[in-house]
């Protein structure tokens, strides 16, 4: 992905200090940064917070984006990184309530959406990363390399746990019938 003149020009604006400029950035981006909390978490008010709380960071550290990775990129990074910090004081904070969710359903035809929770949470023990791995590449459709940039780890990770999710999800539809 690369940024398009408008969005380099806000940027570099928004660096200078144009605090204009920065509401439009955020404008712009505001939606993607919100779909993508909203399928990191399934939930929307705290896919909510989660916004809020990026665009935050985003205030704090845009001076530090150095167009070295796409602006769009760099906005996933700061959305996975707020959504894991979240994930993690939520923890802490809140008890296990799955027993108030509706059983799970084992196939998507069924309920999409429940079954989408169950694998994002199943995805979450496999252990770091293989969530917003599934995320940005299935969900919002970034290259191996992109997602590899944004996680800041190899492309040859995001393959790898590509395979993986793929292997362990045949596994778990085979085991479901």
């Amino acid at each position: 992905m690369k940024d398009s003149p408008q969005d380099r020009a806000l940027i570099e604006a928004a660096q200078a200090g144009d605090s204009k400029a920065f509401e439009t950035l955020l404008q712009l981006h505001y939606d993607r940064l919100y779909r993508f909390a909203c399928k990191w978490c399934g939930n929307p008010n705290d896919a909510q917070d989660i916004t809020q709380q990026a665009c935050i960071k985003l205030a704090r550290s845009l001076g530090q984006y150095r167009f070295e990775s796409s602006f769009t990129t760099w906005l996933y990074r700061v959305v996975v990184t707020t959504a894991i910090d979240w994930y993690r004081s939520e923890e802490r904070h809140v008890h296990d309530d799955t027993e108030q969710l509706p059983e799970a359903s084992t196939h998507p035809s069924e309920d999409s959406s429940v079954y989408l929770q169950q694998i994002l949470k199943k995805l979450e023990s496999w252990g770091e990363g293989f969530k917003s791995t599934l995320l940005l590449v299935f969900a919002e459709g970034l290259s191996h390399a992109e997602a590899a940039q944004v996680l800041d780890v190899k492309e040859s990770t995001i393959s790898w746990r590509i395979h993986q999710i793929r292997k362990k999800l045949s596994l778990l539809n085979k085991e479901a019938g």
